[in-house]
């Protein structure tokens, strides 16, 4: 049996949200509260997630850029 791990991460700047997905199908929404919690939190997904599964919003439109 496989373990569940990460496909995809996205990165929404405006809402301050990361989007987490995995290969068993679950979606994940990690909400900050703040800026210093979001540039914390993007900075662990920044140095743990491989760039291929990182992906970022458009800024002013919230539309994800693949």
């Amino acid at each position: 049996m496989e373990e569940e791990y990460l496909t995809k991460c996205v990165v929404d700047t405006l809402q301050r949200k990361f989007y987490l997905y995995s290969n068993e199908g679950d979606k994940k929404v990690v909400v900050c509260e703040s800026v210093d919690e979001f540039m914390n939190v993007l900075e662990l997904v920044r140095a743990t997630c491989p760039e291929e599964r990182l992906v970022y919003t458009e800024p002013l439109s919230g539309k994800i850029d693949f």
